[in-house]
């Protein structure tokens, strides 16, 4: 599939569940890990878009995003300096 439908899908999803959002609370944890999920792999794509220039590269997975999404830019820093560091 192209990755400018996937992503144009999520951003869809994310805007249809932020402007219509949900009075359930157990749902809403669910629809919030969901869109921090979302916004993990983004954070995720635009990094390897713009580090591969440099050489830098963090495989998006499951692991991955959650740390991105739920950490935010510091999880994605720490991403990149555990492979700068730690893996060689």
């Amino acid at each position: 599939m192209n990755p400018t439908i996937v992503i144009s899908i999520m951003v869809g999803v994310i805007v249809l569940l932020l402007v219509v959002g949900t009075s359930f609370k157990p749902m809403r944890f669910l629809v919030q890990g969901t869109v921090k999920l979302g916004i993990g792999i983004l954070f995720l794509f635009f990094f390897n878009v713009i580090g591969g220039s440099f050489g830098l590269h963090i495989p998006i997975n499951l692991f991955t995003a959650i740390v991105s999404g739920f950490l935010g830019l510091f999880g994605v820093a720490s991403l990149a300096a555990i492979h700068m560091l730690i893996l060689p």
